[in-house]
């Protein structure tokens, strides 16, 4: 199997030089990686990827693909058949196109131009629109479950529309399954870069080897740039009646600040060029920012979960008269990931818990992000400390459940023999004997088992995805918690010396 996968790789990277993808600035490049950098594993930090094979500059150009050799709509429909079934289908998004051509394409099978590439795109996707009932409600999160029952009712509802372009166009049976409908479109939605002239995107070959990096420091946090864009609409003055308490100018985001993406289409050379997003040495990974994204988005989109990102939030329910005595918009009051409340959740609270009367006088000062009180800030630490507690008794696990199930899905996939999975199956308990009972796993001697079915594997893939991300919802609200506690400690031994926050 290795050896058959060594094969592969090695068509595929002469397919990718022949076409005149390189790390190489150089303008004649014999081999397509191998200068900047080369194929490598990561395994504990997303797989396969691309390593440095030497040290790297900031903003260095690593890799170049020519536009000839991007997988887009225009490429793919100069196949006469499929330009002219498509031409009859004008109601459907240029998603949806993109995925029926892909679709297309594999059914050509060894006869596609693009067989080197669509042989090394991942058999499977963990995004949300994949998970079964079992790891959507695994989610508990009432907005996650949402969120995954949205993802799957998108993809049922924009294949439906599709299904009489496909059957035009004579696909194989397999390939007009729901199943594969999802792997063709989480392949667009987690591999495609944007590209000018078509909103779908393209799918790069050798380009989407590259693993996520979160935007670090060097950028405005999300939060940041939602205030600053917000706060530029419009003056602050929903409870000031009319009166100008400040206002922010967007021209103080510069644009390279804003910069969240390390690559791009270029039309001076005709190619989409990727650069160093920071200096590397010899041996690292080498990553690529794609926006800023919370866990859910990045599970909704990619398949995928950082243990810490920068960008994760929560929101924790508010009461509606909260909404309404702010001009904060919804999407700002949130909880950041190291468990601190956001800027315009901290504006939000201070103002709602003054008296309506001096909600005027005090409304600039709770716009520039300073404590009103001594009381006051007690009072809003220990609501939102309060709040989160709830949240967290009405989930039906704690984070200590959460760890000890992932600790069990941990022990079953390292299983290697039919007598060790019997042995944990049968001291399995909870969420985990639901989760083998569902499918059907329970019974080890019926041969249906997780050693032998993928389908099973994967499974338990997303369930495991679903028990990280929850975990991570925990502990940021715990995390919350104490910092409240922390605060209003402080405040109650007169220790507390408030400085002015920052929107980070």
């Amino acid at each position: 199997m290795e050896q058959e996968q060594d094969v592969r790789l090695e068509s595929f990277l002469k397919w990718a030089s022949d076409l005149g993808i390189s790390d190489s600035s150089g303008s004649f490049p014999c081999v397509c990686l191998g200068h900047s950098v080369s194929l490598a594993y990561f395994p504990l930090a997303g797989g396969r990827g691309l390593g440095a094979v030497r040290d790297l500059r900031k903003g260095e150009l690593i890799l170049r693909v020519p536009k000839s050799a991007l997988m887009t709509r225009e490429n793919l429909l100069k196949d006469e058949k499929l330009s002219v079934a498509v031409s009859r289908h004008h109601s459907l998004s240029s998603t949806q196109i993109l995925t029926v051509c892909l679709l297309y394409e594999m059914g050509k099978g060894k006869n596609s131009w693009w067989l080197p590439y669509l042989m090394h795109l991942p058999r499977s996707y963990d995004i949300l629109a994949t998970f079964g009932e079992f790891e959507k409600q695994a989610l508990q999160v009432s907005d996650a479950i949402w969120a995954a029952e949205r993802a799957i009712s998108k993809a049922r509802s924009e294949r439906n529309e599709a299904n009489q372009l496909m059957a035009e166009l004579n696909l194989k049976p397999q390939l007009l399954t729901f199943r594969a409908w999802c792997w063709a479109a989480a392949t667009i939605s987690s591999r495609t870069l944007h590209i000018p002239w078509d909103e779908a995107g393209c799918l790069c070959p050798v380009g989407d080897l590259f693993n996520y990096a979160a935007p670090g420091e060097e950028t405005f946090c999300s939060e940041e740039v939602d205030s600053l864009l917000c706060a530029s609409s419009f003056q602050v003055t929903s409870l000031l009646n009319g009166d100008c308490a400040h206002k922010l100018n967007v021209e103080e985001l510069d644009a390279h600040d804003l910069r969240l993406t390390d690559g791009g289409y270029e039309e001076d050379v005709a190619a989409y060029c990727f650069y160093a997003r920071q200096n590397y040495f010899k041996g690292e990974q080498v990553l690529l920012c794609y926006g800023t994204y919370t866990n859910l988005e990045l599970l909704e989109h990619y398949g995928f979960l950082l243990n810490e990102n920068p960008n994760d939030k929560v929101f924790i329910p508010l009461e509606p008269e909260i909404y309404s005595s702010c001009s904060w918009p919804k999407e700002l009051l949130y909880i950041h990931h190291n468990g601190k409340p956001s800027f315009s959740l901290l504006s939000a609270l201070r103002l709602w818990t003054t008296p309506p009367s001096k909600r005027r006088s005090l409304g600039q000062l709770a716009y520039s992000g300073s404590p009103l009180s001594t009381d006051n800030e007690i009072h809003v630490m220990k609501w939102i400390a309060n709040k989160c507690n709830v949240v967290l008794k009405n989930l039906p696990t704690s984070i200590e459940d959460d760890s000890f199930v992932l600790s069990s899905i941990n022990e079953i996939q390292d299983l290697h023999t039919l007598v060790e999975l019997e042995k944990a199956i049968s001291a399995s308990r909870g969420e985990i004997r639901s989760f083998l009972e569902a499918n059907k796993l329970q019974n080890v001697a019926s041969g249906n088992n997780l050693l032998l079915s993928s389908k099973a594997r994967r499974s338990m893939d997303r369930l495991k995805l679903a028990v990280q991300w929850r975990a991570r919802y925990k502990k940021i609200l715990l995390e919350c918690i104490s910092n409240c506690t922390e605060t209003v400690d402080s405040l109650t031994c007169g220790n507390y010396f408030p400085l002015k926050l920052s929107k980070a």
